[in-house]
């Protein structure tokens, strides 16, 4: 779990060498910051007066301003649909235009859609724009993961995608502090305010992309050898020593073109369900939906609703408070990623999200109800919440580093997509379990997500490889020699060992001496 890692990656297994790329990845996370944002503005829009003046009508009997149901549920399943149809186009629009042009375009699309919700009152325009935001969001999330699995260093990926998950849960609360700000305000300002928030983030990232460059994996799908050691050098301090990125340069360029060979002329779609391509692709695929397995989808979403309904006194304040503890959680998640493996990380955090699913639903049924049941939903809740966003980035990561260059943005577009499907059916199916007029299972819903989360504990055991510090040109050599999940952690890559050595000047490949390499410095 804990100690050196046989790994042929060339570079200084250290933080301060690669601060430049950190630095370009932590720009790039900014699309996930955008996810978060989006998540918790509109959300707090249905129980704003001056949006529902808008788009909602005034109930008599309450004397309130309420929204219709239908259209409640089209501004928020318009969105996960453009989503899921964003996600499935990035493979084609990606394999053509590169990473850098999916952001530039994701970055316009948002910038449409927010100018439509911005200065419409018409309904339909509202729902295209909607459908249109899915579409941009669908392609910031799988661009930026995408880029920044090919552009990190080897041993420093779990570190960049710790930051990507910590941006998303700093959105959210950034969107909840907006809309606390604003809700009170009787005119459209109270969500044409914070809407204009949805112009920041991909400007600054529309910006920084002029200076960054595009990832050398895919430059080097494309046979542009000379621009990919071009763009891996911008990527790399200048202190980095030449023979290491020389010999990074040449484990990318050798595997790329072993990769190439079979793929030429053919279509991708079909060629990911082929060979050792089809293990790989299934495996990313369902470490990606791992995300909508464990039951996140309707804590995340009802989780104010779901503690009124519990009994919960001060509903909303315990549900930020929840919020807050899942960036605690990834915080935490930051220490721990360097130096512990991604299938360890995994079965820890699905496990405890299993659990905690199991005990409030326990204690629901044993006192439903009651104070203690309410405390105890509570604070289950917000260990849920933890857990589940400690190791929700690490998902992400290895659903980007098991596909091979040429079907990383195909594989991880469907696997996003299917995600976001599961997330739908997870939120729409929800309220008729929950609400007390349907089947009334309240926190007891809990049991069915516990047996989920075990199906997923056991699946990681099974199938999951460790992936930790190996670079993805040795991750395609260990599934190309079709090693179990359970030997890749030990697994030497002879092949890449000597691509990295020859082009150091060194020859010694033997596993003595790549066990004998020395224990990163932070």
């Amino acid at each position: 779990m804990v100690g050196a890692v046989i790994s042929a990656n060339p570079l200084q297994l250290d933080i301060r060498s690669h601060k430049k790329c950190l630095a370009i990845c932590f720009v790039v996370t900014v699309s996930s910051f955008q996810y978060g944002l989006d998540y918790a503005l509109v959300g707090g829009f249905m129980a704003m007066p001056g949006f529902l003046r808008v788009f909602g009508y005034y109930d008599e009997p309450a004397g309130k301003w309420a929204i219709d149901p239908t259209v409640q549920q089209l501004i928020s399943s318009l969105m996960t649909i453009g989503t899921f149809v964003g996600s499935l186009s990035v493979g084609p629009f990606s394999s053509k235009f590169g990473r850098r042009y999916g952001l530039w375009a994701a970055s316009v699309l948002n910038y449409l859609a927010t100018a439509v919700m911005i200065g419409t009152t018409n309904f339909g325009a509202l729902y295209f724009a909607r459908f249109l935001l899915g579409i941009s969001v669908g392609w910031f999330l799988t661009f930026a993961q995408v880029y920044i699995n090919e552009v990190a260093p080897a041993h420093l990926r779990g570190l960049a995608f710790a930051v990507y998950q910590s941006q998303l849960c700093i959105g959210s609360i950034v969107g909840a502090a907006i809309d606390n700000g604003t809700h009170t305000m009787l005119g459209k300002e109270a969500y044409r305010i914070p809407l204009a928030i949805f112009f920041v983030a991909p400007t600054i990232q529309t910006i920084s992309l002029f200076f960054f460059p595009e990832s050398p994996r895919w430059l080097m799908t494309h046979g542009r050898e000379a621009g990919a050691e071009s763009a891996l050098r911008r990527l790399r301090n200048k202190n980095i020593k030449e023979a290491e990125l020389r010999a990074e340069f040449e484990e990318i360029r050798v595997s790329t073109v072993g990769q190439s060979g079979h793929l030429e002329g053919k279509h991708l779609w079909i060629e990911m369900w082929k060979g050792t391509d089809r293990r790989r692709s299934l495996l990313s695929i369902a470490v990606i939906c791992f995300h909508c397995a464990n039951g996140s989808s309707w804590l995340n979403i009802y989780t104010t609703y779901f503690l009124s309904v519990a009994g919960v006194k001060e509903a909303f304040a315990l549900s930020t408070m929840i919020t807050c503890m899942g960036l605690i959680g990834v915080l935490a998640s930051v220490f721990i990623v360097l130096y512990v493996g991604r299938r360890v990380i995994l079965l820890i955090g699905v496990s405890a999200c299993g659990l905690c699913q199991l005990a409030f639903a326990i204690s629901w049924t044993v006192a439903p109800g009651t104070e203690v049941a309410a405390k105890l939903v509570v604070a289950f809740n917000a260990l849920f919440t933890f857990f589940y966003v400690a190791y929700a980035p690490y998902a992400w990561l290895l659903g980007g580093e098991l596909p091979s260059n040429h079907l990383r943005a195909h594989t991880y577009g469907v696997g996003t997509a299917l995600n976001f499907l599961g997330n739908w059916l997870g939120v729409f199916t929800a309220p008729y379990f929950i609400n007390p007029a349907s089947l009334g299972w309240s926190a007891k819903y809990g049991y069915i997500w516990f047996v989920s989360n075990m199906a997923v504990l056991i699946f990681t055991w099974a199938f999951i490889p460790e992936t930790r510090d190996r670079t993805l040109e040795e991750i395609n050599e260990i599934f190309e020699a079709k090693v179990s999940a359970r030997e890749f952690k030990t697994y030497v890559c002879a092949g890449t060992e000597r691509l990295r050595d020859s082009a150091m000047g060194k020859f010694d490949v033997s596993v003595a001496s790549v066990e004998r390499r020395p224990s990163r410095s932070i």
